[in-house]
C-alpha cells in the first residue's frame, strides 16, 4: 500500500511540473473558460487524458519487446531527460509570465469544444511526445515493476495534477482573479524544476547500481 501511495504522489508531482509549464493546453483552457466558465478546465483535462491513455497503452504494449534487454537504456534516457527538463524548467521560471488573458481570445477551446481542444493541443504539442517517449516511458517501466496497481496509481496521480491545475486556471479566469502572483508562480515552477533534477539524478543512480 505504501508503494502505491508513493507512486501516486510521485505521479502528481511529476505531472504538476508539466501542467504548470505554459503551453497550448493551458491556452485552450483559458480560451474555453472565458466563455464557458470553470467547468472547462476539467473538460480540457479529460481530452488531454484520453490521448495519454493511448500513449500509456502503446508504451505497455511495447514493454514485452524492450523490457528484457533495453529497459535499462530507456530508464537511463528517461532519467537524463528528467534532468534536462528540470534545467529548462528552472531557466524558464526566471522570466515566464502566466497571462490568463491571451491577446487573441478566439482559438482552440472556443472554436472547438473543450474536450476536443484538450486532445488536439496534446497531439500537436512536440513537448508532449518528447516527454512520453523519454520520461513517461521510463517512469512507466519503473511503475510496472511494482505491479499494475502502482502503475495505475502513477497515472491517476499524473492526471490529478492536470485536473487540479487546469481547474484552478478555469476558476481563476471565470472569477477574473488568479490566486498566484507572478513571483509566486515563478518560484513554484523553479521548485518543480529542482525536483525534476533531483529525482532524475536519483533515478539514474538506481539504474547504475
Amino acid at each position: 500500500m505504501n508503494a502505491i501511495i508513493e507512486m501516486f504522489f510521485l505521479g502528481f508531482l511529476i505531472g504538476l511540473t508539466g501542467a504548470l509549464a505554459p503551453g497550448p493546453t493551458l491556452i485552450a483552457t483559458i480560451n474555453a473558460s472565458l466563455k464557458g466558465g470553470w467547468t472547462m478546465g476539467p473538460r480540457v483535462t479529460l481530452g488531454h487524458a484520453v490521448v495519454e491513455v493511448v500513449m500509456v497503452l502503446l508504451i505497455i504494449a511495447g514493454l514485452s519487446v524492450i523490457i528484457g534487454g533495453y529497459s535499462w537504456l530507456i530508464g537511463s534516457i528517461g532519467g537524463a531527460a528528467l534532468i534536462v527538463f528540470g534545467v529548462f524548467t528552472i531557466m524558464e521560471s526566471r522570466h515566464t509570465q502566466l497571462d490568463l488573458m491571451p491577446p487573441q481570445s478566439e482559438g482552440l477551446g472556443t472554436t472547438t469544444g473543450p474536450f476536443l481542444a484538450g486532445m488536439l493541443t496534446s497531439i500537436s504539442n512536440p513537448y508532449f511526445w518528447l516527454w512520453w517517449l523519454t520520461v513517461g516511458s521510463a517512469l512507466m517501466i519503473g511503475a510496472l515493476y511494482g505491479g499494475i496497481a502502482t502503475a495505475i496509481a502513477f497515472i491517476i496521480g499524473h492526471w490529478g495534477a492536470d485536473l487540479a491545475w487546469f481547474t484552478l486556471v478555469s476558476i481563476s479566469v471565470h472569477r477574473g482573479r488568479f490566486l498566484l502572483r507572478g513571483r509566486e508562480y515563478r518560484w513554484i515552477l523553479a521548485l518543480c524544476g529542482l525536483f525534476l533534477i533531483v529525482f532524475g539524478v536519483y533515478y539514474v543512480s538506481i539504474l547504475l547500481r
